[in-house]
């Protein structure tokens, strides 16, 4: 069982300044932080996403795959050149596609697809194997009433997620995505991480 797993947190959230809602009194993990349920794990998610969409809209920047990855997981400390393209890959979402706000309730399932891809990376759980139903409770902990009649009945219930278009492998190697090029401009130009 993966670290995040094991720590309801699903997306590997680092301890910081923040005090989460539903994290556990006792932190034993020194890098990560515990939480009692994996709704409350993508419960912190969802917030973080909301957080990166606001600090987005401040610097006159889209949201998308590309930015939220650069920022979650910078290329000083990770591949993030490889994380954006086994999310495309996993998701279909388009590269430079400007992603919905995560506190509207609109068009969420994209968001939903992004946190389900970004859980396989964090954790290698299978991409159709990751617990749709925790990301739906999450975002219901996260922003109260917003789903309302904007989900069908059913949705928010650990539905399937959508089989992508694309590959459903997570990549070992960047070359494996190379499929990916006909699809999404990878230039240095079009490409270029956020800084924290």
């Amino acid at each position: 069982m993966s670290r995040g797993i094991r720590n309801n947190n699903p997306l590997n959230i680092r301890h910081s300044a923040d005090r989460w809602i539903g994290a556990r009194i006792a932190q034993t993990d020194p890098g990560f932080v515990q939480f009692v349920s994996m709704a409350y794990g993508y419960r912190a998610a969802w917030k973080v996403l909301e957080s990166y969409w606001k600090h987005f809209k401040r610097q006159r920047l889209p949201f998308t795959v590309a930015g939220i990855i650069a920022r979650w997981a910078p290329p000083n400390e990770n591949h993030t050149e490889a994380y954006v393209r086994t999310v495309l890959n996993l998701t279909s979402l388009g590269g430079h596609e400007n992603l919905p706000r995560p506190f509207t309730g609109i068009a969420i399932d994209k968001l939903v697809r992004l946190l389900a891809a970004m859980t396989t990376v964090e954790c290698g759980i299978p991409y159709k194997e990751v617990d749709t139903e925790a990301i739906w409770e999450g975002y219901e902990l996260a922003f109260p009433g917003k789903l309302g009649a904007q989900i069908p009945d059913g949705k928010h219930v650990g539905s399937p997620i959508v089989e992508s278009p694309f590959r459903i492998d997570l990549p070992a190697e960047m070359e494996d995505c190379r499929h990916l090029d006909e699809y999404w401009d990878w230039s240095p130009e079009a490409f270029s991480p956020l800084s924290s």
